[in-house]
């Protein structure tokens, strides 16, 4: 029995102890390391600016690599703790030539997008795309300069229409991609070019139960939409993004990804896939007209999964907008970012803290909270917030905050308590030991 009461104590003090470790670590990492690896990077390539800087990445080891153009750059970027590559052409550059493609005769089934990690603009151009088309593009590729890749891709450049949850309009099919509010009506956030303003959805294809009505939308040059549910009355207020077999993921807030990152798509027709980030801010030119700021990924799409939601570690990034290829083949698949979308419409997921009055602009609605489950397993928001610009919540980038110094305070604390408590928890065993024996002696 007293080797079993040492090995407990030792068990308990050894938890403690390793308890105790670890808050200090992450109140330590809490303290210095974030400002030194998040704020002290973004900080350095704000200083070197876009003429010394060429975008960032991440790697699958999780490494941040920023991009520079001289030697002095990439020590003052490796001094702020990431790593440093240095590359011939800075973002100013890259931006020039992005801006000369735009300003070009439009020619759709064509899309381009700074790669970072090979320092140049990729154009791709689908299979719509004729060969005088091309021949043009390819001259103004080469005046452009060696910093333009011209890229053949199989398949068409369309808006995939539908999604995680499916919605059904007139003569279409689209998804619930996040919950919404304004803080007195709830919506779905959406893609744009699911249907203009004034289109109504239902949860069957017969029209059979009203699900809302498209109140604001904008297609092309962006790709949103928000659909006011009908009543409020009957919602599931769960915030919980569909991946299947009647499984989900919780939405706790919004952010902006990364290139690099891994993300996650739900759709209709397609259900759960995931990919990676490939650029950010890109343009594709759909036959509808020229969508700007989108997100680039090599997440698989197909008709029948527009404006179900992108995701990762439980934040809400994007809504699928569209792409080529397919499921079996690969391809490649854009989404309008979230963060960007609610800033313009004036709402924030639900279950956020109230949007102050006057904060953010558009004429979206308003909201108490919603469920994207307009059809049964939709793809809604949670509660976190907004961007960071978009007024009343917070951005939050990962769903454990371990930069919280908070959260490692209280390990601390649980472990003291532990430490404190182990003698009490042995005294306890003893006497129940004991009483077990003499009872057992008597008996």
């Amino acid at each position: 029995m007293r080797h079993a009461r040492r090995k407990l104590r030792r068990l308990v003090r050894l938890a403690a102890a390793g308890g105790l470790v670890c808050g200090v670590l992450m109140v330590t990492d809490a303290m210095a390391g974030e400002p030194a690896e998040r704020r002290g990077v973004a900080d350095a390539v704000a200083r070197l600016g876009t003429s010394r800087t060429a975008g960032s990445w991440t790697t699958d080891e999780g490494r941040t690599v920023v991009a520079v153009t001289d030697a002095e750059a990439a020590a003052e970027v490796r001094a702020a703790g990431a790593d440093a590559r240095i590359v011939p052409h800075s973002m100013d550059r890259l931006r020039s030539a992005t801006e000369a493609l735009r300003d070009a005769p439009r020619v759709a089934g064509t899309a381009w997008a700074v790669d970072y990690a090979s320092n140049e603009v990729t154009v791709r151009a689908d299979s719509t795309v004729s060969a005088a088309d091309w021949s043009r593009l390819s001259g103004l590729a080469e005046r452009i300069g060696g910093h333009v890749r011209m890229e053949r891709t199989p398949g068409a450049f369309t808006t995939r229409v539908g999604g995680a949850s499916p919605i059904f309009g007139d003569q279409r099919r689209c998804s619930a991609g996040f919950n919404v509010t304004d803080g007195t009506d709830t919506y779905i956030l959406t893609a744009g070019h699911c249907g203009p303003e004034g289109t109504s959805w239902f949860r069957d294809r017969q029209g059979a139960e009203l699900v809302g009505t498209t109140t604001d939308a904008a297609f092309p040059g962006k790709d949103y939409s928000l659909v006011r549910y009908e009543s409020t009355d009957t919602l599931d207020r769960t915030n919980v993004a569909s991946i299947g077999g009647g499984q989900g993921v919780r939405i706790v807030g919004s952010a902006d990804p990364v290139v690099g990152q891994r993300v996650f798509r739900s759709g209709s027709t397609t259900g759960f896939r995931s990919g990676e980030v490939t650029a950010v801010n890109a343009t594709v030119n759909y036959p509808e007209g020229t969508v700007t700021g989108l997100i680039e990924t090599t997440v698989c799409a197909e008709p029948g999964d527009s404006g179900g939601p992108l995701f990762s570690e439980g934040l809400a990034l994007g809504v699928t907008s569209g792409g080529d290829g397919d499921c079996a083949s690969g391809g490649t698949t854009y989404f309008q970012p979230v963060p960007a979308a609610m800033e313009a419409l004036g709402v924030d997921l639900t279950g956020g803290p109230p949007r102050p009055p006057g904060a953010g602009g558009g004429t979206g609605g308003s909201g108490a909270q919603a469920s994207g489950q307009a059809g049964g397993d939709a793809g809604p928001a949670g509660s976190g917030g907004s961007g960071a610009a978009a007024g009343g919540s917070r951005e939050i980038t990962s769903i454990v905050d371990f930069d919280n110094p908070r959260l490692g305070l209280g390990v601390i604390a649980l472990s003291l308590g532990l430490l404190v408590s182990a003698r009490w928890i042995v005294s306890v065993q003893e006497r129940r030991e004991f009483r077990s024996f003499h009872s057992a002696s008597w008996s």
